[in-house]
């Protein structure tokens, strides 16, 4: 008897190259023009929604990371579908019943944008625990795009990051782990509502910064030290004074904010993982706590 071996190949995702003609000054300058025109309102918890508030925007943020992440989506998806869903929020009020539909409206159509293979609506039905019905997601989708006015190709902090590596002279070797960083970076500013008010270009430049100092690439000769940095981004980006913009400390507080938050988030991953050891951890801080009271607010008994 005849045997015959089947192998059976998935061949993988065919992704576009990066057009390096695009990469350009002139390019650049029409992105940060164009950065403003599609800008959420950062009002938008206390003006426009009634049931939402950031707390709900984080945890569906974070939903809609972790089923990007297991797709294996664009890095470009994550961000343009937050994008939406804050644009959507400013202007429409949601039961938050209903904000769980509006995060996979929102990764359905960024995909539609961003990649090869769009997700379905099936797949992304699934995700919701299939308290979403694909008809749904369909309809919403209709709804989406009317209220943005089809103004779908967003600048995210994404489109900027190559252009800024561009600009630093630095190896390609270490660009392809600064931009790997400054990618997880823009990913979590993009699940926290405080990063809603800076423009994708600010945000993208601090992420650069702070994977820079994270990696501990600069020294006080180089380059890519934090304030030359910080200096250099803040003229590309037209935010200092000069240019009359509001001066390189803005670009420096987004750059802390993302610190900040990267160690919170460090923090927090690591309470999920240990229980235990964070609440162990936590007990030793109140006991350096008071340890560390001044003797004359504690009753001294000699």
């Amino acid at each position: 008897m005849d045997h015959q071996l089947l192998c059976c190949e998935v061949e993988a995702i065919r992704r576009a190259h990066r057009d390096h003609n695009l990469i350009n000054d002139r390019v650049l300058r029409a992105m940060l023009r164009a950065e403003e025109t599609c800008a959420p309102s950062v009002s938008y918890f206390k003006c426009v929604q009634r049931d939402i508030v950031p707390s709900m925007r984080k945890i569906v943020a974070t939903w809609m990371l972790e089923v990007c992440e297991e797709q294996k989506c664009e890095e470009e998806v994550f961000p343009l579908a937050m994008n939406y869903l804050d644009r959507f929020l400013s202007l429409e009020p949601l039961k938050k019943s209903r904000l769980q539909l509006l995060g996979a409206t929102c990764m359905f159509v960024a995909s539609k944008m961003k990649e090869t293979v769009p997700l379905t609506a099936e797949k992304l039905c699934i995700y919701t625990d299939h308290s979403v019905r694909p008809e749904e997601l369909l309809q919403m989708e209709m709804i989406l795009v009317n209220k943005l006015k089809w103004n779908l190709a967003a600048m995210t902090p994404h489109d900027f990051i190559e252009h800024f590596l561009t600009k630093m002279p630095e190896a390609e070797e270490n660009k392809q782990v600064i931009r790997k960083h400054a990618q997880t970076f823009v990913a979590l500013c993009a699940t926290d509502a405080k990063f809603i008010s800076n423009p994708p270009s600010m945000v993208a430049a601090g992420s650069l910064v702070a994977a820079v100092q994270g990696l501990n690439l600069g020294s006080p000769n180089e380059f890519l030290t934090c304030y030359r940095l910080t200096h250099f981004f803040s003229r590309v980006i037209k935010c200092d004074p000069v240019s009359g913009g509001p001066g390189k400390d803005c670009l420096r507080a987004c750059q802390e904010q993302i610190e900040a938050l990267l160690e919170a988030s460090l923090r927090q991953a690591q309470q999920n993982m240990d229980p235990k050891a964070s609440e162990e951890e936590e007990e030793q801080e109140e006991e350096t706590e008071l340890a560390c009271t001044p003797t004359d607010v504690r009753d001294v008994d000699i």
